[in-house]
């Protein structure tokens, strides 16, 4: 069956807003704002339910075979801006693994994975400041959520307007084939909501 939308309670996300938040406000253009998770829920129905957030180490500028990988392969095809290695996020496969099989033990499943997007256009470098960012897959992120082939794929655009914070979220599936026009299909997000 298709997923058509992710319920979740607000709160389960809050873990990731925080951290979101530290990376956006002690970033700067040469050291961009990283935050990245594995989600972690169930399949209901044509739903998916997101339980609970974790997060692993990101390999990208430590492991030299990922870094010669982002070179040969990335760096060609979406931009010298990949170089950094701060940009775009390899996961430490033993702490995959780990959540893994905790999720398992738990009765969970790894859904997908949620990711900053900053408003770079505002705060990067000036070079860049003509990319468009949002909650919203980049062509980096369409490539990413196709090789990891994971239902859930979330974004969480952070901006600044005057002196406050604002933030959406999208979640996306992955596309069938990355260079399509059409690109990720949007998920609906239903957000828990008490009663009486």
């Amino acid at each position: 069956m298709r997923t058509e939308a992710v319920l979740l309670d607000p709160a389960v996300l809050s873990d990731f807003l925080v951290d979101a938040i530290r990376e956006y406000t002690t970033c700067t253009p040469e050291l961009p704002p990283r935050s990245w998770a594995v989600l972690l829920g169930r399949v209901v129905g044509d739903a998916l339910h997101l339980e609970r957030v974790c997060f692993a180490t990101n390999i990208r500028e430590t492991d030299e075979r990922v870094l010669q990988e982002f070179d040969s392969t990335i760096v060609p095809r979406f931009g010298a801006c990949y170089a950094n290695g701060r940009r775009g996020f390899w996961c430490e496969p033993r702490e995959l693994l780990r959540i893994t099989t905790e999720a398992e033990a738990e009765g969970l499943e790894v859904l997908g994975s949620i990711h900053l997007h900053p408003d770079w256009h505002r705060i990067g470098p000036p070079h860049e400041r003509g990319l468009r960012v949002s909650q919203e897959p980049t062509p980096m992120d369409r490539h990413l959520f196709h090789g990891s082939g994971w239902p859930l794929n979330m974004i969480l655009y952070l901006e600044r307007r005057g002196d406050r914070l604002y933030h959406s979220v999208g979640a996306w599936a992955p596309p069938d084939d990355p260079e399509a026009v059409a690109g990720c299909r949007a998920l609906s997000i239903r957000l828990e909501t008490p009663v009486g």
